[in-house]
């Protein structure tokens, strides 16, 4: 591992990465940057909701194979057509979670994303990858009445508390409900947290937050795309699989070689420049 010479390509080619972090069995063993500060995650809010999904599984409050209908609001569902209401009743959690219901637009609009998502023309038995941020956002819809609670003030109490993150922010639908899709922020070094829990089946310094079992089917491939495979708003990767966001926001874990490696970005170009250098010099992949 050369974490010296991704630096150096970093610094050398002026890439905008904030901060970096890599952790090796538990142990942050490299630094570099603005590792505390807040960054836009972009997509990478969706595996935050993921873990939040996973809290509300264990308790028995989801079945994930249960139509999302039965766990949306009832006065919202009187106001569309009985027609959208059987193309939703076709539609389960997991589909959401695993961004397989055709049909979706990338993002919902207007001043009322509930009813937006909900007049979407969807082809339920189609199952093939569609990435939208309106799947995530319907899924943060749901958790928060399947809890009985804001999903905002959920995340902060039953993840952000027991990762000790304190500093930290995000955003809302026109309506009011989380959005569990983008537009968080959060810093290097809380991000990494997150890898660290999923490193190691749900457990945070010795604390459990979600159960392994929960864990295992998140990061597994439940629907495969032509990235490689997609779990529960997180991406297959190599041997293991990664945290995503749209410019360069990423947290790979690779379980079976002991790491966790964080870095934000704001990098807007379709390369894979940051991607082959960290390859090439942490993970000694064509060097």
């Amino acid at each position: 591992m050369n974490f010296e010479a991704f630096v150096r390509d970093i610094t050398d080619n002026k890439w905008n990465v904030f901060g970096t972090e890599v952790y090796k069995d538990n142990e942050l063993i490299h630094t570099w940057g603005d590792t505390s500060g807040l960054h836009e995650i972009f997509s990478a809010t969706k595996s935050v909701l993921s873990v939040a999904v996973g809290i509300a599984y264990d308790e028995g409050l989801i079945d994930l194979n249960r139509s999302v209908v039965d766990y949306l609001p009832g006065q919202i569902m009187q106001t569309i057509s009985d027609e959208q209401k059987d193309l939703f009743r076709r539609v389960t959690l997991e589909r959401l979670l695993t961004m397989s219901v055709a049909g979706f637009e990338f993002r919902a609009e207007g001043d009322n994303w509930l009813e937006f998502s909900l007049n979407s023309r969807i082809e339920p038995d189609k199952k093939e990858f569609n990435y939208s941020n309106i799947s995530a956002y319907l899924a943060g819809v749901c958790l928060t009445h399947a809890t009985g609670c804001d999903l905002g003030e959920f995340i902060e109490k039953r993840l952000f508390k027991p990762l000790g993150i304190e500093k930290y922010e995000y955003s809302r639908s026109p309506e009011g409900y989380f959005y569990g899709a983008s537009a968080m922020k959060l810093s290097v070094h809380d991000l990494s947290k997150f890898g660290i829990l999923l490193y190691n089946g749900g457990i945070f310094e010795g604390k459990r937050i979600v159960s392994k079992e929960y864990v295992d089917i998140a990061t597994s491939i439940r629907q495969m795309n032509r990235e490689g495979g997609y779990g529960y708003y997180i991406w297959k990767y190599r041997d293991g699989f990664s945290i995503n966001g749209k410019c360069k926001q990423k947290c790979y874990i690779l379980p079976n070689d002991g790491l966790v490696i964080t870095y934000l970005s704001y990098i807007e170009d379709e390369s894979h420049d940051l991607l082959r250098s960290m390859e090439k010099n942490i993970l000694g992949i064509g060097a």
